[in-house]
């Protein structure tokens, strides 16, 4: 079977099984020479590898002289130290079983700079023991909250207290700062501009009162993917840029910030498998390939079907309600755009890669786990 669209197009597709995520690998160097555009210089970014999971996009990254990268989980960490990166912040705080994993991960890999982040006294403590104890040491970046108030600390007395504390440890080393600021969704540019300058002068002013206690700020790395183009346009040296998202894209950010000029670049191809009623088409979609914590009814975009509505999805159905139902029988194909990639990519073991118009070859998605050695 053949596959077409203006943009997308797999010339044979009776070898995928779905539903399948299709990686358009054409799409994915473009999302990724603009990053770097953007960025003005590899040397500024450190990409979150949380979007791909995937040893092979980490190449590409590398191939664009991307040496610094971010992770949220010990497995992204060391999928991304067995691709030969030598520079990884695990941006995710790190308590129970996850501070002894630190110490084995600084234990195994000892030619890697590995960063961590915190925010509170009591798991800064225990890590810098446990350092301590193993007779090694680590990085630590405090975690800054700059208004999403999931995790960090707001900039003041008490955050300069943990940062006293991290930079007079034995077993740590302070880092710098850490800054996502994923509350910022304004798709008006100039509001976004606006929003990610205030945030930049808080974290600036913070960063100028550590140094006047004499506290070394080696870096400072700031927003995500909506952002990272404001951040990029200052000029600091401190600044790490983390973008993640953009490397595939998808709905959501397309819609939320048309003006970055990003392409999905992971799709999700599914079959119809029944046809219910005269204006329904019932897909294999259901909620185990794609992420569910968009609302129901915006979880994917068909690209052929502009009036698409989702109904109904369950495990493995997802109902559609469309005026061009008639179209379609079981068998036929639909290729859609997910509203949030980074959850639907960790739903599928693998992905198949389209290059030139035909599948080439299949990627695992490594980083899925939650563990591989370590």
């Amino acid at each position: 079977m053949t596959t077409t669209h203006a943009s997308y197009a797999i010339a044979e597709t009776s070898e995928i099984i779905t539903p399948a995520v299709v990686l358009f690998h054409d799409v994915l160097e473009r999302n990724l020479e603009r990053t770097v555009k953007i960025a003005r210089d590899p040397s500024r970014l450190r990409p979150h590898c949380k979007t791909h999971k995937m040893r092979e996009v980490v190449r590409l990254q590398l191939a664009q002289q991307i040496a610094k990268f971010k992770a949220a989980t010990f497995a992204e960490a060391e999928m991304l130290v067995s691709e030969g990166v030598l520079d990884v912040l695990l941006a995710y705080n790190l308590v129970g079983p996850n501070i002894g994993r630190a110490v084995r991960f600084v234990e195994k890999f000892p030619k890697v700079t590995f960063s961590v982040t915190a925010d509170h006294a009591g798991p800064i403590e225990k890590l810098g023991a446990a350092m301590v104890a193993a007779n090694r040491s680590i990085e630590v970046l405090l975690d800054v909250d700059a208004g999403m108030h999931r995790t960090g600390i707001t900039p003041g007395a008490v955050a300069c207290e943990l940062y006293r504390q991290i930079n007079e440890h034995d077993g740590l080393r302070a880092g710098g700062l850490h800054v996502y600021d994923g509350h910022h969704h304004q798709t008006d540019v100039e509001e976004r501009r606006v929003a990610g300058l205030a945030c930049w002068q808080s974290v600036s002013r913070f960063r100028d009162d550590l140094f006047e206690q004499g506290w070394p700020v080696p870096r400072i790395v700031m927003g995500g993917t909506g952002t990272f183009p404001i951040y990029a346009s200052i000029e600091d040296p401190a600044i790490e840029l983390s973008p993640g998202t953009c490397a595939f894209q998808d709905a959501g950010y397309s819609e939320r910030f048309p003006d970055m000029g990003f392409e999905p670049a992971a799709l999700l191809l599914t079959r119809v498998i029944s046809r219910p009623t005269s204006d329904r088409v019932t897909l294999d979609l259901g909620y185990k390939a794609v992420a569910a914590d968009p609302p129901a009814e915006r979880r994917v975009v068909f690209l052929d079907l502009p009036d698409a509505q989702l109904v109904l999805q369950n495990e493995e159905h997802l109902v559609i309600q469309t005026s061009a139902a008639e179209r379609f029988q079981p068998g036929d194909e639909l290729l859609a755009v997910p509203y949030h990639i980074c959850p639907t990519t960790a739903l599928h073991k693998q992905v198949y890669v389209i290059r030139d118009g035909a599948l080439a070859e299949c990627w695992d998605v490594v980083g899925r786990d939650r563990q591989l050695t370590i």
